[in-house]
């Protein structure tokens, strides 16, 4: 029969909070890095649709640690902590809060768990050309990152819509880290992009179950030589993976940056490296099933 954990008064808390979160992996992931090295903590989580009165009964619950926030609550929550780094406010967004005995530090790790899956599959960023397809949250917290860690350079954004995609750029241009270049993905603009690109990451759902057959690019347009990253992470590999690993391309799974956003908020969490493999291990037997 498998023990039950023990849950006192001295038992961190951390949770995450959305609407909806029924379908989050969130718990089963942490409460699986808990249970692996022992740390008296508990991930649970909540339904929130009053964000105001739940970031104040953060503050108040002596033992709660921290917070994941998923959507809808990621941009609006920013308005309810005390520091956001720099980074962050120009993304726009969070996704972590930390209590520090009452004082609630907003973090993002969507950006930081994009780049460390790039590095660690080998990917050289310093002086190369990155073809961003999308431009909403996610693409803005990578491309705020890359930008923020890499001397690129260029950085292509392509975008179906207008207000997005020349926000990015403009926010991006005001750096200055590399040349910037914005448009529609039509057929033309695409195909150029492509041609140029060294580093191509999808920020869009396109490929995510159930629509799993379709990409966002064209086969013919990948090159053996380029690095294609999908953040999509439904189905494991996307069309578009697939279709990049028999063109010879270089591929990195959304899988690790979901993986990575979860190991840089358990360690914001507890202070402790994570076992990173057994959060892996988590999302992809919960993936796979």
């Amino acid at each position: 029969m498998k023990s039950v954990r023990s849950i006192t008064p001295r038992t961190q808390v951390c949770a995450v909070i959305g609407n909806p979160v029924a379908h989050s992996l969130s718990p089963a992931i942490h409460n699986a890095a808990y249970e692996a090295l022992g740390l008296d903590f508990v991930y649970v989580a909540f339904r929130v649709e009053d964000l105001p009165r739940a970031v104040a009964g953060l503050r108040a619950l002596d033992g709660f640690r921290g917070l994941s926030v998923t959507i809808p609550h990621k941009i609006a929550v920013m308005g309810l902590v005390d520091e956001v780094a720099p980074v962050d406010r120009r993304i726009g967004a969070i996704n972590t809060v930390v209590n520090e005995g009452g004082r609630l530090v907003g973090r993002g790790t969507h950006g930081p768990g994009a780049l460390k899956a790039l590095v660690d599959a080998g990917v050289q960023l310093e002086g190369r050309r990155v073809l961003l397809l999308g431009a909403g949250g996610a693409a803005r917290a990578i491309a705020f990152t890359l930008a923020g860690s890499a001397q690129l350079a260029r950085l292509a954004i392509l975008d179906v819509s207008d207000e997005l995609r020349e926000a990015l750029a403009a926010d991006l241009a005001d750096d200055g880290t590399a040349e910037i270049v914005a448009g529609r993905p039509d057929d033309g603009a695409l195909a150029r992009q492509m041609e140029a690109a060294d580093v191509v990451i999808n920020c869009t759902p396109v490929g995510m179950h159930p629509d799993t057959g379709a990409s966002i690019v064209p086969a013919g347009l990948l090159r053996p030589a380029q690095t294609v990253f999908d953040i999509v992470y439904t189905p494991l590999e996307t069309r578009l993976l697939a279709d990049a690993r028999a063109r010879g391309c270089t591929v990195v799974s959304g899988v690790e940056m979901f993986v990575n956003q979860a190991v840089l908020q358990f360690v914001r969490f507890t202070g402790t490296d994570a076992p990173v493999e057994v959060m892996r291990r988590v999302v992809l037997e919960r993936l796979g099933s």
